[in-house]
């Protein structure tokens, strides 16, 4: 019996320093988790539990030059309800007033909010959403709703916000506006035109919220201000004329529909400038339809055609090494050269003709010979005035995607005896319409070759940050003789040569037509087709704008591909709308006579942007335009929501202004 009980007196040592040593080990742990890795996981669980979440600062807008909104940001709100926030009694106190003032902004009856705000509280839902896509107006009215006017702590109001991007004039330009966004499958940043070249400026900087998570993986922010505030990024005031722009859209529509052709661009320009005032890139679907797509005017470099017989005549002149009375032959319009012939156009050829009308009919024989009789021992030189005009280089425009000119080089591998006479007339030589334009806008502006720019002005509100001047390329593309030539023969091609069907004698323009056959060298020809073009300037003896249009791929069955046909009447029509008072007329309206109506609306904006006041003004009625810049002028940030006049203004008539007061505008 002794023995038992010893024996059980061991197991009960044993027992108690093993429950002692493990009791020292949890104190050791607990210790060791509480002062020397206690830092580890208070921090651990702070980042499991409580996290700062980005705010996206809302982007600058994107302006016309004309001061229509190209893309803006419009904020959308959410409202969320956490029903555990409020007291029993506050929650009471204010519920029902809380549904019915619901009821009068949101689509449901008092009834349901009452009954779903209770269904919240009693399941403790600290999440639970009341509304979503709410603009400022309503996320204004909804927060100074009983209840909800006593914050986030008392109230319970949970609010969340996200900018969308919206296009005011809808999809004209659209591709030139272009875009900034997260790609959803790479998550990889990605863009295109103005948006993307100009992000720097127009995204601003992100802001900071502090949110902690709740039940079912939820976050409510903590506090009801940010840890960060979100800074607006700046304004970008673009070179687009929304009127010429419009022009130029539907212009080219139309002929892109009328030849079912495969995608066609059209650019305007300021000469002096070198301004866009209007790019329109129209790519055709399956289904028929035109949209913007590629950027087809920047990023497409094809071999020209007839339009590039401009360098063979400037080159010529400028080394006087034959005149525009020069005569050819253009031996029954063909000429061959190591076996490979060069045609005319005209069946039969012209006859024998002055280097002059050999441009103006656009006569390849005779451009040809012109060329590759004065250049064939000496094809540099020939080559360095091409060089010298930058159409072996980009533009470097601000835009991503540039097409790539290809000027051959003597002494290249791919240099040949046809390689000179075929430059001669569009071919073995590859560059974008817009360096085109840049060309024949430089003829235009007396010699001096510009920049094409798309970008003016980097704003915040009514304070310039950066101004983009006119970028000079070439103060000098050729002699002021040269010029004084090229120039006649430009609006001869118009009065009597390849471009006749443009003439107006009330209206002077100048310029040339092309047409290019493309991918010719595939076997059979099978992916052979035609671009036609014209590019030019307007008016001819007071040039204010350069101009050009391509299609490509029209329908060969109406059997008018050429330049002339197809790509002429975009031209004509669109500087007949610009500078007449209708498509019909060839009359040159009065630009700088007065119109009564304007003055009228002009006199009564003067006078209400130059009240002083500190009062909200009464906007309904007048044009977002005016609104946008009389409430900038007192000190105003200006958010809109639509295009027209002003239906709807956020901050109601007579109300103190404040500073830094947000006024959201809607319009119709």
């Amino acid at each position: 019996m002794a023995v038992d009980d010893k024996y059980i007196s061991y197991r009960i040592y044993l027992v108690a320093v093993f429950i002692f040593v493990m009791a020292i080990a949890i104190v050791v742990k607990l210790t060791n988790i509480q002062w020397v890795e206690g830092d580890y996981y208070r921090k651990l669980a702070k980042q499991r539990t409580v996290r700062n979440f980005v705010i996206p600062a809302n982007k600058g807008n994107i302006y016309s030059a004309d001061g229509s909104l190209l893309a803006t940001s419009i904020p959308n709100y959410e409202i969320r309800f956490d029903a555990k926030a409020p007291k029993t009694e506050t929650f009471e106190k204010y519920v029902k007033a809380l549904s019915d003032s619901l009821a009068t902004v949101l689509d449901r009856p008092g009834g349901y909010y009452e009954q779903e705000l209770r269904k919240a509280r009693a399941n403790k839902n600290r999440y639970y959403l009341i509304a979503r896509k709410l603009s400022y107006t309503e996320y204004v009215k909804i927060k100074g709703f009983p209840l909800f006017n006593l914050g986030a702590f008392k109230g319970g109001i949970i609010i969340e916000q996200e900018t969308v991007r919206k296009h005011p004039i809808g999809k004209i330009a659209e591709r030139t506006i272009g875009y900034d966004r997260i790609d959803p499958a790479t998550g990889v940043e990605v863009g295109k035109g103005i948006e993307w070249a100009f992000k720097s400026y127009l995204n601003g900087k992100d802001g900071k919220i502090l949110k902690q998570k709740i039940a079912k993986g939820q976050w409510k922010p903590i506090r009801d201000v940010n840890e960060v505030d979100p800074q607006d990024g700046y304004d970008v005031i673009s070179t687009i004329d929304v009127f010429i722009q419009d022009i130029a859209h539907h212009a080219l529509l139309k002929q892109l529909e009328d030849y079912e052709a495969d995608h066609g661009c059209v650019v305007v320009m300021d000469t002096e400038t070198g301004h866009v005032k209007a790019i329109s890139n129209l790519g055709r679907a399956e289904d028929g339809s035109y949209f913007e797509t590629t950027n087809y005017a920047i990023a497409e470099s094809h071999e020209p055609g007839s339009t590039f017989k401009l360098v063979d005549l400037m080159a010529i002149l400028e080394d006087k090494v034959a005149d525009t009375s020069t005569v050819y032959d253009s031996h029954g319009g063909e000429i061959r050269y190591y076996g490979r012939a060069v045609r005319d156009s005209h069946k039969g050829g012209y006859g024998k003709v002055s280097l002059a009308r050999g441009f103006e009919l656009s006569s390849n024989t005779v451009m040809v010979q012109a060329v590759y009789e004065n250049y064939k021992n000496n094809p540099s030189k020939f080559v360095n005035h091409i060089n010298g005009y930058g159409l072996n280089k980009t533009l470097g425009l601000h835009f991503k995607g540039e097409g790539r000119p290809y000027i051959p080089q003597p002494g290249d591998k791919h240099w040949s005896g046809t390689t000179l006479p075929w430059m001669a007339f569009g071919y073995n030589v590859s560059v974008t319409p817009m360096q085109t334009l840049t060309l024949y806008n430089a003829v235009a502006n007396n010699g001096v070759m510009v920049k094409p720019q798309f970008v003016s002005e980097i704003k915040e509100w009514n304070k310039t940050i950066k101004k983009f001047d006119t970028e000079v390329i070439n103060s000098k593309i050729c002699s002021p003789e040269t010029l004084k030539k090229v120039k006649a023969v430009l609006q001869n091609v118009v009065k009597k040569g390849t471009g006749s069907k443009l003439y107006s004698k009330d209206f002077p323009m100048a310029g040339k037509t092309g047409t290019a056959m493309v991918n010719y060298s595939k076997a059979g020809r099978e992916g052979m087709y035609y671009a036609s073009s014209f590019v030019g300037y307007f008016p001819a003896d007071h040039p204010k704008y350069s101009c050009i249009v391509v299609v490509h791929k029209p329908n060969t069955s109406k059997n008018n591909y050429y330049g002339a046909d197809v790509a002429g009447p975009v031209f004509k029509r669109i500087a007949q709308k610009i500078f007449t008072d209708a498509p019909s007329t060839n009359k040159i309206k009065q630009l700088d006579s007065k119109i009564p109506k304007q003055e009228i609306s002009y006199d009564k904006f003067d006078k209400e942007s130059n009240k002083k006041t500190n009062q909200i003004p009464n906007l309904k009625g007048m044009p977002g335009m005016d609104a946008i810049a009389l409430l900038e002028n007192l000190g105003l940030k200006v958010k809109v929501n639509g295009v027209g006049k002003v239906k709807k203004q956020s901050l109601q008539a007579g109300q103190n202004i404040s500073k830094n007061t947000i006024i959201v505008l809607e319009l119709s």
